[in-house]
């Protein structure tokens, strides 16, 4: 079964992006430091969700059919 194009560069994008976002919060600006600034575990996480999903739904919906 062949996936359709839309699927394939989101699935990349969303890949590429979530492994970008762990590196950076995980290695470089720490999870808690995050928490301890914003003051809300929830309020980090939920960013931090809405930061992978958001952009990933933008390259999915921006992203043309192949004709």
């Amino acid at each position: 079964m062949k996936l359709n194009r839309k699927i394939k560069f989101t699935a990349i994008f969303f890949i590429c992006w979530f492994a970008f976002l762990v590196f950076l919060v995980d290695g470089v600006l720490k999870f808690q430091t995050l928490v301890d600034y914003f003051g809300s575990y929830a309020l980090v996480e939920i960013s931090l969700l809405l930061l992978v999903f958001l952009p990933t739904w933008a390259v999915y919906k921006f992203t043309k059919e192949k004709v």
